[in-house]
């Protein structure tokens, strides 16, 4: 089965966060990190279930552990039914959440 996956305005905006970062002190790195991540969540067309559940009660928001580097990125999503896939927010693991 394939998943549709798409990103919410919020997941949007910490792309370009996160990439004007990165940007400020390294450019080619900062484009690596925007090309790792979407290879990452390239995962989520076929296999988002493989991912760890965000919160113990809801077994459709889960986290995706995208490396990069030393660190890398965890990227919140919701499995809203069996063809579509919602990146809700994307973050460094270094930051301390979801913003």
């Amino acid at each position: 089965m394939n998943y549709h996956v798409r990103y919410s305005e919020v997941a949007k905006d910490d792309l370009n966060r996160l990439f004007d970062f990165l940007s400020e002190q390294d450019l080619q790195a900062a484009i690596n990190a925007r090309k790792t991540i979407d290879e990452g969540v390239g995962l989520l067309r076929h296999f988002p279930f493989t991912c760890r559940k965000a919160t113990p009660e809801n077994s459709l928001l889960r986290e995706l552990i995208i490396t990069f580097g030393g660190g890398g990125y965890v990227a919140l999503f919701e499995i809203e039914d069996n063809h579509f896939v919602t990146i809700l927010a994307v973050r460094h693991q270094r930051e301390y959440d979801y913003h």
